[in-house]
Protein backbone atom coordinates (compact mmCIF):
# COMPACT_ATOMS: atom_id res chain seq x y z
CA UNK A 1 0.00 0.00 0.00
CA UNK A 2 1.62 3.08 -1.39
CA UNK A 3 -0.55 5.89 1.52
CA UNK A 4 1.04 4.79 4.66
CA UNK A 5 -1.83 6.62 6.70
CA UNK A 6 -4.11 3.97 4.85
CA UNK A 7 -2.11 0.64 5.74
CA UNK A 8 -2.55 2.52 9.38
CA UNK A 9 -6.13 2.69 9.18
CA UNK A 10 -6.38 -0.64 7.23
CA UNK A 11 -4.43 -2.14 10.07
CA UNK A 12 -6.54 -0.92 12.84
CA UNK A 13 -9.81 -2.22 11.27
CA UNK A 14 -8.37 -5.57 10.95
CA UNK A 15 -7.22 -5.44 14.41
CA UNK A 16 -10.87 -4.53 15.78
CA UNK A 17 -12.34 -7.41 13.41
CA UNK A 18 -9.94 -10.17 14.49
CA UNK A 19 -10.58 -9.43 18.16
CA UNK A 20 -14.08 -9.03 17.74
CA UNK A 21 -14.52 -12.01 16.43
CA UNK A 22 -12.21 -13.92 18.57
CA UNK A 23 -14.14 -12.18 21.85
CA UNK A 24 -17.63 -13.17 20.74
CA UNK A 25 -16.35 -16.71 20.28
CA UNK A 26 -16.57 -16.89 16.00
CA UNK A 27 -13.52 -18.30 15.54
CA UNK A 28 -11.73 -21.74 16.38
CA UNK A 29 -8.10 -21.17 17.91
CA UNK A 30 -6.72 -20.96 13.83
CA UNK A 31 -8.70 -17.83 13.68
CA UNK A 32 -11.08 -19.44 10.93
CA UNK A 33 -14.58 -18.72 11.34
CA UNK A 34 -16.58 -21.62 12.80
CA UNK A 35 -19.15 -20.70 10.52
CA UNK A 36 -18.15 -19.10 7.41
CA UNK A 37 -21.81 -18.18 6.46
CA UNK A 38 -23.24 -17.00 9.90
CA UNK A 39 -24.55 -13.08 9.24
CA UNK A 40 -22.79 -12.63 13.06
CA UNK A 41 -19.88 -12.92 12.00
CA UNK A 42 -17.51 -9.62 12.09
CA UNK A 43 -16.11 -7.98 8.93
CA UNK A 44 -14.86 -5.55 7.01
CA UNK A 45 -16.83 -3.72 4.62
CA UNK A 46 -15.88 -3.39 0.80
CA UNK A 47 -15.58 0.17 0.15
CA UNK A 48 -18.74 1.94 -1.21
CA UNK A 49 -17.90 5.47 -2.65
CA UNK A 50 -20.05 8.03 -1.55
CA UNK A 51 -22.49 5.84 0.01
CA UNK A 52 -19.75 4.92 2.50
CA UNK A 53 -21.18 1.79 4.71
CA UNK A 54 -18.52 1.98 7.45
CA UNK A 55 -15.07 -0.13 8.67
CA UNK A 56 -16.31 -3.02 10.08
CA UNK A 57 -19.53 -4.54 10.70
CA UNK A 58 -20.87 -6.06 14.07
CA UNK A 59 -24.33 -6.51 13.65
CA UNK A 60 -26.15 -4.56 14.67
CA UNK A 61 -23.37 -1.72 14.69
CA UNK A 62 -21.26 0.25 11.95
CA UNK A 63 -17.83 0.77 13.46
CA UNK A 64 -15.94 3.79 11.89
CA UNK A 65 -12.89 3.12 12.98
CA UNK A 66 -9.67 5.65 13.47
CA UNK A 67 -6.33 5.65 13.86
CA UNK A 68 -4.97 8.95 14.29
CA UNK A 69 -3.36 11.13 17.06
CA UNK A 70 -5.70 13.83 17.30
CA UNK A 71 -9.10 13.20 18.04
CA UNK A 72 -12.47 14.87 16.20
CA UNK A 73 -15.02 12.65 17.97
CA UNK A 74 -18.45 14.71 17.35
CA UNK A 75 -17.67 14.79 13.63
CA UNK A 76 -16.64 11.15 13.14
CA UNK A 77 -19.81 10.13 15.26
CA UNK A 78 -21.83 12.01 12.22
CA UNK A 79 -20.00 10.09 9.82
CA UNK A 80 -20.59 6.82 11.93
CA UNK A 81 -24.26 7.68 11.97
CA UNK A 82 -24.87 8.22 8.14
CA UNK A 83 -23.02 5.20 7.08
CA UNK A 84 -24.61 2.87 9.27
CA UNK A 85 -27.77 4.06 7.73
CA UNK A 86 -26.43 3.40 4.70
CA UNK A 87 -25.50 0.30 5.72
CA UNK A 88 -29.37 -0.47 7.08
CA UNK A 89 -27.88 -1.01 10.51
CA UNK A 90 -29.44 0.84 13.08
CA UNK A 91 -26.32 1.73 15.02
CA UNK A 92 -23.07 3.23 14.29
CA UNK A 93 -19.89 3.87 17.17
CA UNK A 94 -16.37 5.00 16.38
CA UNK A 95 -13.93 3.10 17.50
CA UNK A 96 -10.31 4.70 18.35
CA UNK A 97 -7.31 3.27 18.67
CA UNK A 98 -5.27 4.20 22.00
CA UNK A 99 -1.25 4.65 21.04
CA UNK A 100 0.90 1.48 22.58
CA UNK A 101 -2.13 -0.18 24.12
CA UNK A 102 -3.70 -4.08 23.03
CA UNK A 103 -7.17 -3.34 21.06
CA UNK A 104 -8.95 -4.34 23.64
CA UNK A 105 -8.34 -0.96 25.09
CA UNK A 106 -9.15 0.71 22.23
CA UNK A 107 -11.78 3.74 22.70
CA UNK A 108 -15.56 2.64 21.72
CA UNK A 109 -17.62 6.33 21.05
CA UNK A 110 -21.29 6.55 21.22
CA UNK A 111 -23.32 9.63 20.39
CA UNK A 112 -26.12 10.22 23.23
CA UNK A 113 -28.93 9.17 20.41
CA UNK A 114 -27.35 5.93 19.48
CA UNK A 115 -26.69 4.88 23.54
CA UNK A 116 -30.10 6.00 24.79
CA UNK A 117 -31.32 3.38 22.18
CA UNK A 118 -28.98 0.61 22.68
CA UNK A 119 -29.56 1.22 26.18
CA UNK A 120 -33.50 1.19 26.22
CA UNK A 121 -32.65 -2.10 23.92
CA UNK A 122 -31.40 -4.03 26.61
CA UNK A 123 -33.74 -2.83 29.13
CA UNK A 124 -31.35 -0.94 31.10
CA UNK A 125 -31.77 2.31 33.52
CA UNK A 126 -28.91 5.14 32.59
CA UNK A 127 -26.95 4.09 35.74
CA UNK A 128 -26.77 0.28 34.81
CA UNK A 129 -25.40 0.92 31.67
CA UNK A 130 -22.84 2.99 32.90
CA UNK A 131 -22.43 0.56 35.45
CA UNK A 132 -22.13 -2.35 33.46
CA UNK A 133 -20.11 -1.09 30.40
CA UNK A 134 -17.68 1.52 32.07
CA UNK A 135 -19.47 4.31 30.16
CA UNK A 136 -17.84 7.91 30.61
CA UNK A 137 -19.71 10.69 29.36
CA UNK A 138 -18.15 13.87 27.59
CA UNK A 139 -20.23 16.80 27.65
CA UNK A 140 -19.08 19.46 24.92
CA UNK A 141 -20.29 23.02 25.74
CA UNK A 142 -24.55 23.17 25.07
CA UNK A 143 -25.25 21.66 22.16
CA UNK A 144 -26.28 17.94 22.89
CA UNK A 145 -25.00 17.25 19.28
CA UNK A 146 -21.52 17.69 20.40
CA UNK A 147 -22.01 15.21 23.41
CA UNK A 148 -20.81 11.48 23.82
CA UNK A 149 -20.44 8.27 25.89
CA UNK A 150 -16.99 6.25 25.76
CA UNK A 151 -16.44 2.77 26.94
CA UNK A 152 -13.32 -0.12 26.24
CA UNK A 153 -13.43 -2.26 22.84
CA UNK A 154 -13.39 -5.19 25.55
CA UNK A 155 -16.82 -3.90 27.37
CA UNK A 156 -17.75 -2.70 23.68
CA UNK A 157 -17.54 -6.22 22.88
CA UNK A 158 -19.82 -7.86 25.79
CA UNK A 159 -22.52 -5.01 24.66
CA UNK A 160 -22.83 -6.28 21.21
CA UNK A 161 -23.09 -10.13 22.79
CA UNK A 162 -25.87 -8.66 24.98
CA UNK A 163 -27.49 -6.90 22.67
CA UNK A 164 -27.52 -10.15 20.28
CA UNK A 165 -28.63 -11.75 23.06
CA UNK A 166 -31.71 -10.02 23.97
CA UNK A 167 -35.30 -10.89 23.40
Amino acid sequence: MANPSKAKGTAWESAVRDYMNKALGLVDKSGRFVDIFSALNVRRAAQEGAKDVGDVHAVPFVLECKDVLRPAVPAWLKQAHVEAGHAGYPYGVVVHKVRRAAVARGRVHFGVHTWTRARLALGLTTAQMRERYAFAPAVRGLDSARWYLTTDMERFTQLVADLRAAP
